[in-house]
């Protein structure tokens, strides 16, 4: 693997464990694709850094299972915001 990849794969792993963030908050930070992300941090890390792997994994699983409630949030203040204007 080439050397560049390996350091961005580190570097969207050790940034998930520390901020606990989703995907695409992550992509949009280090300036990249959600599918890149996704890729290096479920598949490529794995083989580079197992420890920071199960880590990253733990983070994104947390994330999965919240997914839902953060759609609703979202959908909820995006509506109050619209009703308290009028």
């Amino acid at each position: 693997m080439w050397e560049y990849i390996e350091e961005r794969v580190i570097k969207e792993g050790k940034y998930i464990v520390e901020t606990g963030c989703t995907v695409r908050t992550c992509a949009k930070v280090l300036g990249t694709s959600k599918s890149t992300v996704h890729k290096d941090v479920t598949e490529r890390l794995a083989a580079i850094d197992p420890v920071l792997w199960e880590k990253a994994k733990a983070v994104l699983s947390v994330n999965l299972k919240e997914r839902h409630l953060r759609g609703g949030d979202a959908t909820k203040k995006k509506y109050e915001s619209k009703y308290r204007k009028t």
